[in-house]
């Protein structure tokens, strides 16, 4: 036991102030050239695992319609501090779901057209969905 005191050090005092389906920006340490920088990751916790000397917590965010994972030790130099924006509510404990719920959907050249865009928010969706049932749009006008 006196090894993982060792390595480790002491234990944390109490558990981590968040948990999985919160959103959080985690400030971490960035050496560059003898530099320190603080760099932020902000995102929503998909897990939290491990015992507490060697916990890790994952966060995933959406950068430019890609998800972007990062885990990072919870006993780490290198992370400042952890804010939590916005408290989740889940019913599971890893939210691997997210991976293929969150993200921008592709759209179709059918949907994309400079004509639906033209055109309002209804009119558009019902030239869309006739379009998917393969009949002609409902007349503009």
């Amino acid at each position: 036991m006196e090894w993982r005191q060792w390595v480790h050090g002491a234990p944390p005092k109490s558990p981590a102030p968040f948990g999985p389906g919160d959103e959080v920006r985690v400030w971490f340490k960035i050496l560059e050239q003898g530099k320190e920088r603080l760099g932020q990751f902000e995102g929503t916790v998909i897990r939290c695992r491990g015992p507490a000397p060697s916990k890790t917590f994952t966060v995933r965010r959406l950068t430019q319609g890609e998800g972007v994972e990062r885990t990072f030790p919870m006993d780490a130099k290198i992370i400042a501090r952890v804010e939590v924006l916005r408290q989740g509510r889940v019913r599971r404990s890893k939210l691997y779901f997210l991976r293929r719920q969150i993200g921008k959907p592709r759209l179709t050249s059918v949907e994309a057209s400079a004509s639906d865009v033209a055109a309002g928010g209804e009119q558009a969706e019902a030239a869309t969905a006739a379009d998917r049932r393969g009949e002609q749009p409902p007349p503009r006008g």
